[in-house]
């Protein structure tokens, strides 16, 4: 089953596996875990991502400020005397990233998470607490390269003086940002193995939904409207901000923090004198340091607009939230990913639908890893999927977007830790089959792609987990095939695509005769 509102699959793409079907990640069942415990009466202790240094992971990731000897770690029973999961349902605003560890990529990711309800049901499963059969034990789940997962964890975390080492609740007793992290640090292999990341791989985790990425000094000119249909619906968006090395550089970012994630938590058009402008929300997952701009907290300009407005969008308040105009976010931040279960909110209708349908590939060196298309000796024994289209109904041929397609292609190097793994430059071509070649069988040979252009492409080949491309293909027939830059290069991948028409994909694996 898809999750709530999302893309239908195709029927062959289903195959059980769901957020609330999940699989055992590293063979651990929780309810049988939890049933043991209980019986036995004892609090459970996680022998797969022990309380022990070699779960925090490689100190030269952590603060140096850090004594790793006195790191204690603690049940939240031995913090407080009142320990929660949720205290008054949960916020942007529970919690702070710790000066240890630099995983803002994941905690901007959890503030765009605390808006959708539904998808944090499927992360955060319901009928957990430190009181009903406690034992020590909870669970998460997430979307791992095309799977959902079921992360089993213990309740013992890293601390340093009775505080914690890493994210940290504003309310001193509500311990669910703690525990989503140390279940996001399992699946990752440590602690250490969350420095440094991008939004958009958390987002979809979260979510194993459509991902859409826009370089935002070259995004479409209705960007902002896109953000505002994508905020109405279950949507979860983050960006990150430009680079700047030298002071005058840094001056120019107004209170930005360079080459920092960021959530998108609002999209909001207010009358200043008149004059409509378009605004921007965004959340700094540190909990403080603001933009200092047009439109912020203290900005004269909220004084333009009228009391009603101000009196739903204006509070000056450091919590690390604040308004900006989207001329100004456009050019201080550099991306914005968007992540949703599914891209029907782009059409305004509630009569098209898009499916999708997802197939787990693998480069295999002398094989099928031929490499990028300058390689024209070895890049026809790349993996070929074949696409064919059909014709669009009048409902969906009139919606707002022209784009009918997106492809979205993903690296899986299959390693325990995330860190250790060291992504290829990957991309994916798109070819026309003619009227001519349809009758083919097999995979195409090097001569059909000599002197010929693809009709889509990824813009570059780059050292992304995921790239994506959204675009527009006529009906008719087509060939998909995902490379790496160079020959010989190994590694599972997961090629989704995501489509407005009814569209028929399938992996082609006999070579042709």
């Amino acid at each position: 089953m898809p999750p709530p509102d999302g893309c239908q699959p195709n029927s062959n793409e289903d195959d059980g596996n769901s957020p609330t079907s999940p699989l055992d990640f590293l063979e651990q069942n929780y309810q049988e875990l939890l049933q043991n415990c209980l019986t036995e009466n004892t609090l459970y202790n996680d022998e797969l991502f022990p309380p022990e240094n070699s779960s925090i992971g490689l100190f030269d990731d952590l603060s140096p400020d850090v004594d790793m000897s006195q790191v204690v770690w603690k049940r939240p029973s031995e913090l407080v005397s009142d320990p929660n999961l949720i205290v008054d349902d949960m916020s942007r605003f529970d919690y702070a990233q710790g000066d240890v560890l630099g995983n803002c990529w994941f905690l901007a990711a959890i503030g765009a998470l605390t808006f959708e309800k539904d998808i944090i049901k499927q992360v955060m499963p319901a009928e957990q607490s430190f009181t009903k059969d406690y034992a020590g034990i909870f669970h998460f789940r997430f979307w791992r390269f095309g799977k959902w997962i079921d992360v089993v964890i213990d309740d013992q975390l890293p601390t340093i003086d009775d505080e914690l080492l890493f994210v940290c609740s504003k309310t001193s007793n509500e311990f669910w940002p703690a525990l989503l992290e140390k279940a996001y640090a399992k699946v990752c292999g440590s602690y250490a193995d969350l420095h440094a990341g991008y939004i958009s791989e958390a987002l979809m985790d979260f979510t194993g939904g459509t991902h859409m990425y826009y370089t935002l000094n070259t995004a479409p000119a209705d960007l902002w409207k896109i953000m505002e249909c994508a905020f109405k619906s279950k949507t979860l968006m983050g960006c990150g901000s430009n680079t700047a090395t030298t002071p005058e550089e840094i001056e120019l970012l107004h209170g930005i923090i360079a080459e920092h994630a960021y959530t998108v938590t609002g999209v909001f058009e207010v009358m200043s004198d008149e004059n409509p402008v378009q605004l921007v929300r965004l959340l700094n997952p540190w909990g403080q340091e603001e933009w200092q701009g047009d439109w912020s907290d203290g900005s004269p300009l909220w004084d333009t607009v009228c009391e009603e407005v101000r009196k739903i969008c204006h509070e000056v308040l450091n919590n690390g939230e604040f308004w900006m105009s989207m001329e100004d976010f456009t050019s201080i931040f550099e991306n914005i990913d968007i992540c949703c279960l599914c891209p029907d909110f782009l059409d305004g209708s509630d009569e098209c639908h898009w499916t999708s349908k997802r197939h787990f590939g693998r480069w295999n060196d002398e094989t099928t890893a031929g490499g990028d298309i300058i390689n024209t000796e070895t890049f026809w024994t790349n993996p070929h999927f074949r696409v064919k289209i059909d014709e669009l109904d009048e409902e969906c041929a009139s919606g707002q977007r022209p784009e009918n397609m997106l492809v979205s292609l993903m690296q899986n190097h299959e390693k325990r830790h995330r860190n250790s793994q060291d992504n290829f430059n990957i991309g994916f071509y798109v070819f026309e089959v003619s009227i001519f070649r349809r009758s083919q069988s097999g995979r195409f040979s090097s001569e059909f792609f000599i002197d010929r252009e693809p009709v889509a492409q990824t813009e570059e080949l780059v050292e992304f987990r995921e790239v994506m491309k959204f675009f527009r293909l006529e009906p008719g027939e087509y060939l998909i095939v995902p490379c790496t830059e160079n020959p010989g290069e190994t590694a599972s991948f997961v090629l989704s695509v995501f489509s407005k028409n009814e569209t028929h994909l399938e992996h082609i694996q006999e070579t042709p005769k």
